[in-house]
């Protein structure tokens, strides 16, 4: 797994948008707005996933590359290390996962927005 897997994986969501709101080398990915992950791109990479809060103990127990969010609430973020340990499979889940937990939290406005937009 590598960061540009990562980016092309979020930039394909539906209204998703790569922005750079606290510096220039840490990539947030975002849909209406909304942060839905963000990268670390200085070793040791890294990103930041919202999870479910029913799941989100269990990622961390099982698996030892899944921390709680650095710098995020730890009730609905984890960071997960890009160290090959996770299959990629899993870990686009986590990203596709993180997606839709943030567009269900979406305003009723915001969401009727993004069904308008072309995939």
């Amino acid at each position: 797994m590598n960061l540009e897997m990562i980016r092309e994986c979020c930039l394909k969501k539906k209204g998703a948008e790569e922005t750079f709101p606290f510096d220039d080398i840490t990539p947030v990915y975002k849909v209406m707005n909304k942060m839905f992950l963000l990268a670390s791109v200085v070793p040791p990479y890294s990103i930041n996933v919202k999870a479910d809060p029913e799941n989100i103990i269990d990622m961390r127990e099982r698996y030892e590359a899944v921390t709680p969010g650095y710098h995020m609430s730890k009730a609905h973020w984890n960071s997960v290390a890009l160290d090959n340990t996770i299959e990629d499979k899993l870990i686009f889940q986590w990203i596709d996962d993180s997606y839709n937990l943030v567009v269900k939290g979406l305003k009723k406005s915001d969401k009727e927005e993004l069904n308008k937009l072309e995939n």
